[in-house]
């Protein structure tokens, strides 16, 4: 019988737990700042970047990728080059906030519909036909590391299509992750500081949106919600804490998991989580979710107030129960 002798042992036993530490332990986080965007890497690898140029009708991140480097985000509208990516909906700008209905002007919407560009799969997706505004960039506040998190914050007003500004929107972002996973932790406050009043009003076109890669849709799509849902009928337009999208991607098993804040308004939220690509929190489209024109979802933010909505996002490996999505958000939501 092969005997290990005890030095030995224990160093076996050392270089385990080293591996075990290293490997759920966090990575630093860097923020380098550009012309019009802002580039964001963890553990020095690429994870993201935010983009708030001229040219685009709100500010936006893309790609997103797995903490394996795998890209998560659809590339398009801002590629045209990628084989086989579906080209509907293009104002689906991987990661963004907008909605579609502020004082009856569509922030979430670029450029007038057709009928063939919100057809996906043979559905059509019918948008608000609203008159359209900007997102459009002011300054950015701030871009720091912190070690293990970095922070952006940035601040933009809503341009109506009579290039007037209705009210203000900040963007702050947080960025964390690990070996396997990557987070960013999103605050998006609306200001109703223009001397009128903001209304949220109730429709589905909105609001804190990613648009995912070909291999999180159907039909290789595993989706499911914190009240155990995995069937899209029984998770668009219903309530819930979180919802996790998880597929093959690349080669790689991966997720995606958006959390909805205790504090937010209306929590738990509703989602307009579709099987084609696109996976949003709406807490405003009541109407829509209900099938019920006289129910109004809308919120009505006074002049000289301000709304705020959290979430998380959390791109993990493997499935939602393998990531361990569920005790991630009760973590979370603890922490408020």
């Amino acid at each position: 019988m092969t005997r290990i002798r005890k030095p030995v042992m224990l160093l076996g036993f050392a270089i385990l737990f080293s591996c075990n530490l290293t490997a759920g332990a966090d990575e630093s986080v860097k923020l380098e700042p550009q012309a019009n965007s802002v580039e964001i890497l963890i553990d020095g690898k690429p994870f993201t970047t935010f983009h708030y140029e001229k040219g685009s009708p709100k500010p936006y991140m893309s790609p997103l990728r797995s903490a394996q480097g795998t890209v998560v985000t659809r590339g398009f509208p801002m590629r045209t080059d990628i084989p086989g990516e579906r080209r509907d909906h293009p104002h689906h700008r991987a990661l963004f906030f907008a909605h579609g209905d502020i004082n009856g002007i569509d922030f979430w919407g670029e450029g007038q519909p057709t009928r063939a560009s919100q057809t996906a799969n043979g559905v059509t997706y019918s948008s608000e036909e609203l008159p359209k505004g900007r997102t459009v960039f002011v300054k950015l506040d701030e871009a720091k590391s912190h070690g293990k998190t970095g922070t952006l914050k940035a601040e933009f007003e809503l341009v109506g299509p009579d290039s007037k500004a209705i009210g203000s929107e900040t963007q702050q972002y947080t960025f964390s992750g690990d070996a396997t996973t990557r987070v960013i932790d999103c605050t998006f406050t609306l200001t109703a500081n223009k001397g009128v009043r903001l209304k949220m009003g109730d429709t589905k076109e909105g609001t804190f949106a990613i648009r995912v890669v070909n291999g999180l849709t159907q039909p290789g799509l595993k989706m499911l919600n914190s009240e155990g849902k995995t069937d899209i009928k029984d998770i668009w337009g219903k309530r819930a804490n979180w919802v996790d999208y998880s597929g093959d991607v690349d080669g790689e098993s991966l997720g995606i998991a958006i959390f909805d804040n205790p504090a937010n308004i209306k929590h738990p939220t509703y989602w307009h989580a579709r099987d084609y690509g696109l996976f949003a929190v709406n807490p405003f489209g009541e109407h829509d979710f209900y099938n019920d024109p006289k129910r109004d979802g809308s919120v009505t933010i006074p002049a000289g107030n301000s709304l705020t909505l959290r979430y998380r996002v959390l791109i993990h490996h493997g499935g939602a129960a393998e990531a361990h999505v569920a005790e991630a958000y009760d973590k979370y939501s603890g922490g408020k």
